[in-house]
């Protein structure tokens, strides 16, 4: 039965030991790869990668089982009898799965040299997911055409009208995963990033947690999770607040009482400012009189963050400790002033 679909020489051809210890290599390879050049990665990092290991070694066990099961058929063909005739099952099984183990090892190279690029947060999976399917698919086609002898090109021209009305079906899917992918070739964000999309009167704010086929995740200031198509990604108004070289910069205001030392009090904000563990020393918080009348003096303070995610945490901190600084100073605050007029 299985001489009528699967070309059983060639496909005898192909399961030998030279390709199955090349895989065993490749695997090897790839775990020398990770010890050497991914020790810096974070934690998560770690478990992720270590997690794909486990699955992969599994997947390899199995294949080595299938292999050597495979093998003892072979040889044993005329003391098997009828049992031999499982053994194009089996070798078939052993192609398939040798292509499964194939696939996820280089599915964790691509993963594990991007990681290399991006040690403190994660990669966008959706590069690595169109890698494996197109790794999957050219080891498909060349399958059918070695093991059951079938010509693809003819295939291809035959079912083109069937594209053409899958490809109207999935018209949105196939839109979202060339909006996400012309996202990572342009590379104005990464996981991790922290980012404002506008469109119209519609905002979202929120760090970059995952990108897939069809949309991209956000985390929100409250742990909310934002998802959004990538065609709106790659069509709305974009500002990314997470690159190194750009500060992000933040003001608060204190009203003095009128009549205070202003010197003084900017003096004790700028040296109060500058001892929060999360506000940059380079550019160095200062304050300036930004507003002044006959009740109040208003002074502004100016300091620089790299953590946009934990900008009212940290402006929490700038403005307690400013008060606590100033009374302690003997700074005195303005208080709101509320004039009655007498119209007797």
């Amino acid at each position: 039965m299985a001489e009528k679909f699967i070309k059983i020489q060639a496909l005898y051809g192909l399961l030998e030991l030279e390709p199955f210890i090349l895989l065993g290599c490749l695997i090897a390879i790839t775990w020398v790869f990770y010890k050497f050049f991914l020790k810096e990665a974070t934690d998560e990092r770690h478990r992720s990668i270590r997690n794909h290991f486990r699955v992969l070694l599994r997947h390899y066990v199995i294949l080595s089982l299938l292999f050597l099961i495979f093998i003892f058929l072979q040889t044993s063909e005329p003391q098997l009898g009828s049992l031999v005739k499982i053994t194009p099952y089996i070798a078939f099984v052993t192609f398939i799965w040798g292509n499964v183990v194939f696939v996820k090892t280089a599915r964790l190279i691509v993963l594990q040299y991007l990681f290399l690029g991006s040690m403190k947060h994660g990669v966008p999976l959706l590069l690595v997911n169109i890698f494996s399917l197109i790794l999957s698919i050219v080891l498909l086609f060349w399958g059918i055409t070695h093991v059951f002898g079938l010509q693809v090109g003819p295939l291809l021209a035959t079912s083109a009208a069937a594209s053409v009305i899958l490809g109207l079906a999935l018209q949105d899917t196939l839109g979202n995963l060339f909006a996400g992918i012309s996202l990572q070739v342009d590379r104005n964000f990464e996981i991790g990033d922290w980012l404002e999309i506008s469109s119209g009167t519609q905002k979202a704010i929120g760090q970059v947690k995952e990108i897939t086929w069809r949309s991209t995740t956000l985390v929100g200031f409250s742990d909310e999770l934002i998802t959004l198509p990538n065609r709106f990604m790659a069509n709305a108004t974009i500002s990314n607040f997470s690159p190194p070289e750009n500060p992000i910069v933040r003001r608060q205001i204190f009203r003095l009482a009128y009549g205070e030392n202003v010197d003084f009090a900017k003096q004790i904000l700028e040296r109060t400012v500058s001892g929060i563990g999360e506000i940059r020393g380079i550019p160095a918080p200062w304050a300036y009189v930004s507003d002044a009348n006959e009740n109040w003096i208003e002074i502004k303070i100016v300091y620089f963050i790299d953590n946009y995610g934990a900008q009212f945490n940290i402006g929490d901190k700038v403005y307690t400790r400013g008060v606590d600084a100033l009374r302690a100073g003997g700074v005195k605050l303005a208080r709101q002033v509320v004039e009655l007029a007498d119209k007797t």
